[in-house]
């Protein structure tokens, strides 16, 4: 793996040192999260993949426009995190399973105090989940389900009988992205990562609350009507994000982009 951005001679910002990341550590020193983050708030970052035409899936999925390196980086991304934030569609069509407990992070993840893998966190209005999968029967801390006040009272029920921990993040049917973030902030989860899908992260991006797009590229064309990597409400005024790393491996492009503050 190179580094394209920054050069060694460049402006090094956001804790982004310029040697290439060749091992685990230093992949993991290259996408560490700001510190300290103000009391109370969490930081959001999304990592996606898009082919060169901007598909955010191929065949329903988006496993077929990955790479080892996009998975070593997915891992890392995973292993640094508190809670991985998924929307429902996406649990169902990419057959997600628990986050698994990494030796290689272990001392990393104890020393800030962090569960021994991430909570996964899943965002969904109708609670239309299979609760018999390894995702709420046997991951290695409870899977959260985030859903709205109005939510159906039985599937609440059977989420919490199967070990999930029901938290309430919208006054309707519908999950409010700011509430979510504000409800996992609150348990201590303030390290988040999003893995879409397109539905929920154009919905965060339209609340405002993604603070970092990790975005790999890869160079695949595909053609066909997938979504791109948000499919949501339009954001009003488009927000600009400055660009702190691009790395490359096989072709691959993996950037980074941390929204600028107004």
């Amino acid at each position: 793996m190179r580094r394209l951005f920054p050069t060694p001679e460049g402006d090094e910002t956001f804790a982004t040192p310029a040697a290439p990341p060749d091992t685990l550590d230093a992949l993991a020193d290259a996408y560490a999260y700001p510190a300290p983050l103000p009391e109370g708030t969490a930081w959001v970052r999304a990592n996606m993949v898009s082919s060169l035409d901007g598909a955010a899936r191929h065949d329903g999925r988006s496993q077929p426009l990955s790479s080892d390196a996009d998975m070593r980086i997915f891992g890392v991304l995973r292993a640094l995190a508190d809670a991985v934030v998924v929307g429902a569609e996406t649990v169902r069509q990419e057959g997600y399973r628990p986050a698994k407990a990494r030796e290689a992070f272990a001392e990393r993840r104890a020393a800030l105090g962090q569960t021994p893998a991430p909570v996964i966190a899943v965002v969904s209005a109708g609670l239309d989940l299979d609760f018999s999968t390894p995702l709420f029967t046997s991951p290695v801390v409870p899977t959260v389900v985030l859903t709205g006040a109005e939510a159906d009272p039985g599937r609440m029920r059977a989420a919490e009988a199967a070990g999930a921990r029901v938290v309430i993040a919208g006054a309707g049917e519908r999950v409010d992205p700011a509430a979510a973030v504000r409800a996992l902030a609150g348990m201590g989860l303030r390290r988040l990562l999003t893995e879409g899908g397109p539905r929920l992260l154009g919905q965060f991006a339209a609340a405002g609350v993604v603070d970092e797009m990790c975005l790999t590229i890869a160079p695949l064309i595909t053609s066909g009507l997938a979504p791109r990597i948000m499919n949501g409400p339009v954001v009003e005024v488009p927000e600009r994000f400055t660009p702190a790393s691009v790395l490359e491996e096989d072709g691959f492009l993996f950037t980074r982009y941390v929204r600028e503050r107004r």
